[in-house]
């Protein structure tokens, strides 16, 4: 029960962080004035997280170049779509996004692949590629999503960058406070988000994200890799039914059908098959 619940409390998180950004620059904020408040919120967060349990933070690792700009690359790319962009379909090319970035890499560092993964990330991709495809009759915002889809490169480059880590969340805290050192430099020309969109912006920084995250190396070694990778997909569900009660967003019709192929081929992707690639005797 205590599983469930933290669970549950970790993808609300997830979803939340689309809704806070997707409020906060319908608020009139500045993606990027956003975007630093949330890597400030999240750096701190995790640094107080990181040196209650006593975790050493390492600055200066092969992984953390990578891990810092993919970090900057998701959090700004996040904020920047969602101005064109309702909180469920942004979540969604987020989500198929980061698939498809793990399965390339997969690809070229000439994995074994599961054959399930293979088709699944084909039709994630097709879907992906029918919702933004110009002309198509779902009306989605061909530069948002185009800029969301990098944000999904981003996280999906940041969790192949944390693969191997000894401690997931010390690492994390190491790739927001350097990724936050270097936003601030941008501060100055995008000054702070005014009342309501400050107050979102460290609330998905600090709860949402900082707290989010350490939930989630809290859980995830309890879930397993398939049944977490099984429950993100219900994020961009949430995010849909979060967006329509909280925000007002009803779901174009026309995007449900390529949506919901991108949702089924991350489904499949997850299925447990034989790999490709593998010894055969």
């Amino acid at each position: 029960m205590r599983l469930v619940l933290l669970t549950s409390l970790t993808l609300a998180a997830f979803a939340a962080n689309s809704l806070l950004n997707r409020a906060g620059v319908a608020w009139g904020a500045d993606p990027f004035s956003f975007g630093v408040v949330r890597l400030i919120a999240g750096a701190l967060t995790l640094f107080v997280i990181a040196k209650a349990r006593a975790l050493p933070l390492t600055f200066i690792h092969s992984r953390r170049a990578l891990g810092a700009l993919s970090l900057l690359l998701y959090i700004f790319g996040f904020s920047a779509a969602y101005l064109g962009l309702d909180a469920g379909m942004g979540a969604l090319i987020l989500f198929g996004t980061v698939q498809v970035t793990m399965f390339a890499a997969a690809m070229l560092a000439r994995e074994p692949i599961p054959v399930a993964r293979l088709i699944g990330a084909l039709i994630a991709t097709l879907g992906l590629v029918w919702l933004l495809w110009p002309g198509a009759t779902a009306r989605i915002d061909l530069w948002a999503g185009m800029v969301m889809a990098c944000a999904g490169v981003g996280w999906g480059l940041y969790s192949l960058a944390g693969q191997g880590a000894k401690s997931p969340l010390a690492e994390t805290a190491a790739n927001f406070l350097i990724a936050a050192l270097a936003s601030v430099v941008i501060l100055p020309f995008v000054g702070l988000p005014r009342d309501g969109a400050l107050i979102l912006a460290v609330i998905s920084g600090a709860l949402t994200s900082g707290l989010g995250y350490a939930l989630w190396y809290l859980v995830l070694p309890q879930l397993g890799a398939t049944r977490a990778a099984v429950a993100q997909t219900t994020v961009p569900v949430l995010v849909v039914i979060g967006g329509a009660i909280l925000l007002g967003e009803i779901p174009d019709a026309a995007a449900l059908l390529p949506g919901s192929v991108v949702l089924a081929g991350v489904l499949i992707s997850l299925m447990p098959q034989r790999r490709i690639g593998s010894n055969r005797s």
